[in-house]
């Protein structure tokens, strides 16, 4: 029975596409972690609001004056043209603050002690403890503004949590992507170990390192951007398996960076796959003769 040729840059595929596969999926799934993180905590912020209280008595004319005061500044969210900005009478603060608290005041006091008020969501960046501080300041100086409140501290919290968020995600996938490089060094030279001495034979009739190298290069970019394909697949397969089970998670998808995403995951398949076969054949190309038995 004759013998089967071993074709130069093939060797066993099915394992390291699986271990880059998984690698790559787990990559993949940080950043999708990270997207739909940043867009949450984009939509927390854009609707924390800051309460401009109004003086007692101002009448119709002083009240659209604070109003078009407040419109005009830059750090007012604006959608689709409008600003985010509502009025909020004291009766609709009464009914608020008795459902809030389950505590009726006016049967104490008779009289609504709460004042009118406008609630103003931000733009993003503006969402923070200093640049807060400076709002109310400025919105305070305006005629017919008692006072202006919002929840103190609570955008450093929201900053430096987010940061930890980020960090810890991209510490996960900085080691994924170290194992990853180690795992497949190691799995391809397993595997050409197989075709070392047809590498040494194509050396001794004169071949260069440049063609010895190109089909298992070839062969190693394949299996990466099989790998990144089938990681691109489970990533989305996950996302929509998502979206069916968690309600108002559409909200936090953002498909033209999901986009990007998975093609970073494939082109990021095919270098892990060629750089790696690229190191682990060049010690074959270095070896010595005795040193191949």
């Amino acid at each position: 029975m004759p013998l089967k040729k071993k074709k130069v840059g093939s060797y066993p595929n099915a394992m390291i596409i699986a271990s880059l596969t998984a690698a790559l999926f787990l990559i993949g799934f940080c950043g999708l972690l990270v997207m739909q993180s940043k867009k949450l905590i984009s939509i927390i912020k854009q609707n924390i609001e800051v309460r401009v209280m109004l003086d007692k008595d101002l009448d119709s004319n002083q009240v659209t004056k604070v109003y078009k005061s407040i419109v005009a500044r830059p750090f007012v969210l604006s959608i689709d043209g409008k600003p985010q900005v509502t009025f909020f009478s004291k009766d609709e603060a009464a009914k608020e603050f008795i459902a809030d608290t389950k505590e009726d005041f006016s049967t104490l006091l008779g009289d609504n002690p709460l004042h009118d008020s406008y609630r103003v969501r931000l733009q993003e960046d503006y969402f923070e403890d200093t640049k807060l501080k400076q709002i109310k300041a400025e919105l305070e100086k305006n005629d017919g503004v008692f006072e202006v409140v919002y929840q103190e501290n609570l955008a450093d919290q929201i900053n430096k949590n987010l940061t930890k968020i980020y960090l810890i995600l991209a510490t996960f996938a900085i080691i994924m992507l170290v194992i990853i490089i180690l795992l497949m060094n190691n799995t391809i030279r397993l595997a050409l170990y197989s075709q070392r001495f047809l590498i040494r034979s194509m050396q001794l009739v004169g071949a260069t390192n440049g063609f010895i190298q190109r089909p298992f290069l070839k062969n190693g970019a394949v299996q990466g951007l099989i790998s990144g394909l089938i990681a691109a697949g489970l990533i989305v397969a996950l996302q929509q398996l998502a979206l069916h089970q968690i309600e108002g998670l559409h909200l936090l998808q953002e498909y033209d960076k999901l986009s990007f995403l998975l093609a970073g995951v494939i082109i990021l398949g095919a270098l892990i796959g060629t750089a790696s076969t690229f190191q682990a054949l060049a010690r074959y190309l270095r070896m010595a003769l005795d040193d191949l038995y």
